[in-house]
């Protein structure tokens, strides 16, 4: 019975020594993945990495972990129109099947999916927010964009009648979509601007919009997208989607 209560003993403490060298190893991984993925993506910070999994030693000697979630704050993507770029906040990405090469330089996920979220602000900068002429003494802008409810923007336009600004702007609810990468508004109705007649176009020229959102990290794409109290939330996913190298 002696022998037995030490050998319990001896196999509880190498049993706890291997989870915190796990624990240490993972926490190690963890800081080098954030700092290749900063310079991967030319991030201004680090973003947020944790390794799923336990343990994460035998994962590693196989060459694959099961699950692996990143989190990026204020990413700046490419708005499709040259050097402009467009905010995306609190960046959160979930990275399955993450297998990597043999000196660790590069690590590339089978799948992913995420979310983000685009501040109404920051999406304010693709609508003309400039007055633009829409009739023959008539011009309007977008002004604001919030929360509309049931999944839809609410555009605020501003308009100015033969030198005379309307006293109170008015508004439209949007519908937010996903279309070849592109974040489009459409209005589900037009408003209209001291009773003047305005061709459809015209007013859609001012309500409509759309903005191109390309580079991405690891190169995932817009998948859905719906208005939110704080801005647009959109969902990302990709496959083969590269981490580091």
């Amino acid at each position: 019975m002696r022998a037995l209560r030490i050998l319990l003993i001896v196999v509880v403490i190498l049993g706890g020594l291997f989870v915190i060298a796990d624990r240490v190893a993972v926490n190690f991984a963890e800081d080098e993945a954030a700092d290749r993925l900063k310079t991967t993506e030319n991030l201004s910070a680090n973003p947020d990495v944790s390794i799923k999994g336990f343990p994460f030693l035998t994962q590693v000697a196989g060459g694959s972990l099961d699950d692996i979630e990143v989190g990026i704050q204020d990413y700046e993507a490419a708005a499709g129109n040259g050097a402009q770029k467009i905010r995306i906040d609190d960046l959160k990405a979930d990275m399955q099947g993450v297998e990597f090469s043999g000196d660790y330089s590069s690590a590339t996920a089978t799948s992913a999916t995420g979310t983000a979220t685009i501040a109404y602000d920051e999406l304010l900068k693709t609508a003309k927010s400039e007055p633009t002429q829409v009739a023959p003494g008539v011009t309007a802008n977008v002004v604001g964009l919030s929360d509309g409810g049931n999944g839809k923007i609410k555009v605020t336009v501003e308009a100015t009648v033969l030198g005379t600004k309307l006293p109170e702007p008015v508004s439209v609810l949007s519908s937010v979509t996903v279309v070849d990468g592109e974040v489009r508004v459409k209005a589900d109705g037009l408003p209209t601007f001291g009773g003047v007649d305005i061709a459809e176009s015209r007013v859609r020229a001012i309500t409509d919009f759309q903005q191109k959102i390309d580079g991405l990290p690891g190169g995932i794409q817009l998948d859905k997208v719906q208005a939110a109290p704080n801005g647009v939330e959109i969902t990302v996913k990709g496959s083969n989607v590269r981490l580091a190298g």
